[in-house]
């Protein structure tokens, strides 16, 4: 190896280890918070001098945690589940079916993405609200469900990678295009459907704004809004609860994260390829 590659191979360490302490720090400031007394979150050092686990036992003796974190998983495995079938199946038919309203269709979903989620709120509380649907979570699920444009477009671009020879030669082996979908399409399409769900969960997992105004009862909260409740104001604010809280309701999270890594990365690799 030349000395300037050596420089090269070193600084690009260098960078990449800043990079990760960078990123770490919060993250250990805040189990450390978790491990302290009192209810200060800043205490001069990131991890406190007598730590104690009191606040993850009052977590679970005093609190709805852990029916916040159940309404979450169902709340976000339902909305990635169905945003999944209907992204996979949306995308199928944009990349490979040709019918009226194709091209115009695409462009308002494009349309329809430029404006953020807030916007709808009113609307979509007032149709519930009519409809005497507030604080139902499984109601809420097929609102978020619905937020799937930019999925439609991105699994399209991969689908129209893929070779059309392959639809060609099932189609004159007397495939049907349901059969095409599911035998061929679906199989070559798994990792970035991997990343879609994946995302989809994440993004309804931190959901707050409208999940604030449809959900009424702290039976139905989620994890977000839920964690609003230890930091209400500044006269109940409770902030070591909090960081405990925060550790625990992301442990889902990182465990799904981690199961589904190897499908991410393939997906991630291929939509830059393909997309």
């Amino acid at each position: 190896m030349r000395p300037n590659e050596r420089v090269t191979l070193w600084v690009s360490r260098i960078i990449i280890w800043a990079f990760i302490i960078v990123i770490l720090f919060p993250v250990a400031w805040v189990v450390g918070a978790s491990l302290g007394t009192g209810d200060a979150f800043f205490t001069g050092t990131i991890f406190p001098r007598q730590i104690s686990f009191q606040n993850y036992i009052d977590l679970f003796q005093k609190t709805q945690l852990l029916a916040w974190i159940k309404n979450s998983l169902i709340l976000c495995f339902g909305v990635a589940i169905i945003q999944s079938i209907l992204t996979s199946t949306s995308s199928y038919a944009f990349s490979r079916m040709k019918f009226v309203g194709r091209k115009n269709g695409l462009m308002t979903l494009l349309i329809l993405q430029m404006f953020p989620t807030f916007m709808s709120l009113p609307a979509i509380y007032g149709i519930l609200a009519k409809l005497d649907l507030l604080d139902n979570l499984y109601v809420f699920m097929l609102v978020l469900a619905g937020g799937s444009a930019f999925n439609i477009w991105l699994l399209k671009g991969y689908i129209d990678g893929l070779p059309k020879e392959l639809d060609e030669a099932a189609l004159v082996d007397g495939a049907s295009y349901w059969q095409i979908f599911v035998r061929i399409i679906l199989p070559l399409t798994a990792p970035m459907l991997v990343v879609i769900f994946l995302f989809s969960f994440i993004g309804t997992y931190s959901e707050f704004i409208l999940s604030s105004a449809v959900l009424k009862s702290p039976e139905s909260y989620t994890v977000a809004l839920g964690l609003q409740r230890f930091i209400n104001n500044q006269f109940s604010a409770h902030w070591t609860l909090f960081a405990a809280a925060s550790v625990v309701a992301s442990l889902p999270l990182v465990i799904i994260f981690m199961a589904l890594q190897r499908y991410l990365q393939q997906g991630l690799a291929a939509g830059a390829v393909k997309g």
